[in-house]
Parts: structure tokens; sequence; C-alpha cells
């Protein structure tokens, strides 16, 4: 009886990671932001290593085709989310991305102070900051200070 149950439980594992993978498969074919957040997610749930190879192949894919769409991107998010995931497999990208979201006295502007998540993803981008990224020091003093 508990060997039926095994089976069908491991059955029920390999269905759902199945159709994770095609949930990537589609977002990615869109080059849709929810890929974003949809590798976030699997991060975060600690079961991304069932997915290493779709993730590696996706986050390239990003890497060279996505600038353009957070470069046009004004969603902090989205911003922060593509730059943290992409810093974090170790592709080097420039912090300038986040220059768009400073007014015109260099300060990261007001109205981001009510965007929660995009600044909850602005202070993690932040982390991964190397020296001399001050505008990533910035980002962190104010994500700090706002969140």
């Amino acid at each position: 009886m508990i060997s039926v149950i095994n089976e069908c439980k491991k059955q029920q594992i390999e269905e759902l990671k199945e159709y994770v993978r095609e949930e990537l498969k589609k977002a990615r074919a869109v080059k849709s932001p929810e890929l974003l957040k949809l590798i976030d997610s699997i991060q975060l749930l600690g079961v991304a290593y069932h997915f290493e190879r779709e993730i590696e192949e996706a986050l390239k894919d990003m890497f060279e085709t996505y600038s353009r769409l957070v470069d046009d991107n004004e969603d902090l998010t989205i911003s922060s989310l593509w730059f943290r995931l992409l810093r974090q497999e170790g592709y080097h990208l420039p912090s300038d991305v986040f220059n768009k979201f400073k007014d015109e006295e260099g300060n990261f502007k007001e109205s981001l102070i009510g965007d929660s998540p995009g600044l909850l993803a602005l202070y993690e981008a932040s982390h991964l900051m190397v020296h001399g990224e001050d505008i990533l020091e910035e980002a962190l003093a104010f994500t700090t200070t706002h969140v």
C-alpha cells in the first residue's frame, strides 16, 4: 500500500516538474517579463535545482536579448529583477540600468517610494554591487531608508 502511495507521489512530482518546464518554455518564447518572476519564484521555493538547465538557458537568452526590454521598461521591479538574476549567475551587467530611475538632480525619484515591490527588488539587486558602483551604493541607502 505504501509503495503505491509513493509511486503516486513520484508521478505527481514528475508531472509538476514537467508543468514548470512548460511554463518556463512558454514565458521564454514570448520574451515575457513574467519569466523573470517565474525564475525568481522557483529559486525562492528552493526547487531551482530541478530546472538548472532550463533556467541557465533562459538567463543566457535574457542576457543576449532582453536588454532592449529593460531599457524601454520603466518598471523598477522588472529592471531590478533582471539585473539581480543575471548578476547572480555571473553575467556582468552595467549598473547604469538604474539611471532612468533618478531625477534631474541625480537622486532616486520620490515616486519610487510608493513602489514597495520595486524598492524590495532594488534593495536585493543593490547587494550584488561591485567596488565602484556608486549608483548601487545609493540604491542601497535609498531602499534601506524607504523599505
